[in-house]
């Protein structure tokens, strides 16, 4: 298994793609999980060609828009892939969402107009447990309601989106954040196996063990 990051957008989002086991791919070709398009969708799609690699699933840790405004360009390049994110994200997606970025970003709010494109709809809902190839979903508010991680507890690989970083956590003060919800999730990713590698939604990767001591 192969994980690429490209960096993208104003706040440098980690896009991570993530290729499929061959146990786990619907077909004899390179699918791969595509996790959180925050921006330079040309960027995205030309790693993806140089890859050989195709989106089976485009998932979103959560739907804060330096996270997801790439998507409207991968989900048309890729109809097939499903957009995968969790239930208290979907107001944040489809025909009716520029608003609730809007309070999102507040007096920032011009960037979110500047880059807006009609979003899709997700097709998948991903619930706490609900598995995407050999990962398990992790429900992990407090950043934002809908916030998850992909767990892969065999190879000790967390997706942690902006829940968790290296020597850092997610901010809690953007509508519906909540620093008591983020401070369980994080009492829970401090179970996991001390040597769980932590692909984090910005900067550099890290490791359970570093951020349960920092």
């Amino acid at each position: 298994m192969m994980i690429n990051q490209v960096s993208v957008g104003e706040l440098q989002t980690n896009c991570w793609i993530i290729s499929l086991p061959r146990a786990d791919r619907e077909s004899s070709g390179g699918e791969c999980i595509l996790v959180d398009p925050g921006g330079d969708g040309d960027l995205i799609l030309d790693r993806l060609k140089r890859l050989l690699l195709r989106p089976r699933y485009i998932v979103l840790t959560h739907a804060h828009f330096d996270h997801i405004a790439a998507l409207p360009e991968l989900a048309a390049a890729y109809p097939a892939a499903a957009i995968a994110a969790h239930p208290a994200e979907t107001a944040k997606l489809g025909p009716h969402s520029l608003e609730p970025h809007r309070r999102d970003f507040g007096g920032a709010a011009a960037y979110v107009e500047a880059l807006w494109k009609p979003l899709p709809e997700a097709s998948l809902l991903l619930a706490e447990g609900a598995a995407l190839g050999p990962f398990t979903t992790l429900h992990l508010p407090g950043h934002s309601p809908g916030s998850i991680g992909l767990l892969w507890e065999e190879e000790k690989i967390l997706i942690s989106g902006d829940t968790l970083f290296n020597a850092g956590v997610g901010r809690t003060d953007l509508p519906g954040g909540s620093q008591e919800e983020l401070n369980r999730s994080l009492t829970r990713l401090f179970t996991l196996d001390g040597d769980t590698t932590v692909y984090p939604g910005h900067g550099p990767v890290t490791a359970i063990r570093r951020e349960k001591a920092y």
